[in-house]
């Protein structure tokens, strides 16, 4: 167990496999789905991808695939190369170093050298990035969107916008309207429960709304985040407070946030073709 901002994750340390995301799913209709890399064994990150790749060929879930790979490592090249080469794969994630508030204005592990050593060789592979960090390091990736504006960014988590206070809430507006600047940056969301709190539209309309204000329907898209977002509400609370809270968009712009974003940004017709 590891400090989570959850808190205590130990209801779903077990396995999750497509059968669960079903029957957690059930009654809506699946297109497809993205599978994110858990960090399984940061010494064999390739034996994740083989694992996924094979489940998806025998269980038609998931669609596709983020894969772990260590940026600032010396292997990087030819982990990204391997990684790269699963039909599965369109994406990698390595979440890098943050401080722990944003009081704390130390410089971020995307700003480091050899961090970002790794994230050039991702366009030559043509890989995507899913970067998970808090809202006080949104400066960097801006940064980082506009050194490699050929590579697709896809912030998770909305930023991570855990504070809900007046002052945090303006603080991660301000830093979600920076990168939102950034053309090749979209966001999902998800993973915005609170803990201690139900998870109600009332409760995330704002965070919501305001994401995919500076994004544009065009960039955002709603995730499930299962089953980690499971410790916050069911699968059905969740997406239907996300139907209810835009309930009054068109229905195209509905259907690009619940599913033709996700579809198109991770190129999700290319990969069914391959099962």
């Amino acid at each position: 167990m590891i400090p989570f901002r959850y808190g205590n994750y130990a209801a779903i340390r077990k396995n999750y496999l497509p059968g669960d995301y079903r029957r957690d799913a059930e009654g809506y209709r699946i297109e497809g789905s993205v599978y994110v890399e858990a960090e399984w064994d940061r010494g064999d990150p390739a034996g994740e991808m083989q694992f996924i790749d094979r489940l998806r060929r025998s269980d038609g879930l998931p669609t596709v695939a983020v894969a772990h790979a260590r940026l600032d490592g010396d292997n990087v090249e030819a982990i990204l190369e391997r990684q790269a080469a699963f039909p599965v794969v369109r994406s990698i994630r390595h979440k890098p170093r943050a401080n722990a508030s944003p009081r704390d204005t130390a410089v971020g592990g995307m700003a480091d050298a050899g961090w970002r050593r790794g994230y050039a060789l991702l366009g030559r592979f043509g890989l995507r990035f899913d970067l998970q960090t808090p809202w006080w390091h949104l400066h960097e990736a801006a940064d980082l969107a506009k050194t490699y504006p050929d590579t697709q960014i896809i912030l998770n988590h909305a930023g991570l916008p855990a504070d809900r206070s007046p002052d945090g809430i303006a603080g991660w507006t301000r830093a979600m309207s920076t990168l939102a600047q950034c053309p090749n940056v979209a966001v999902k969301i998800s993973g915005i429960g609170v803990p201690g709190a139900p998870w109600t539209a009332d409760a995330n309309r704002a965070i919501v709304l305001t994401a995919i204000d500076l994004f544009g329907a065009e960039r955002a898209m709603f995730a499930s985040n299962f089953p980690v977002d499971s410790l916050c509400a069911t699968f059905g609370r969740i997406y239907g407070g996300f139907r209810e809270i835009v309930a009054d968009f068109s229905a195209a712009d509905q259907r690009k946030l619940f599913c033709d974003n996700a579809i198109r940004i991770y190129a999700m017709e290319a990969a069914k073709e391959t099962i």
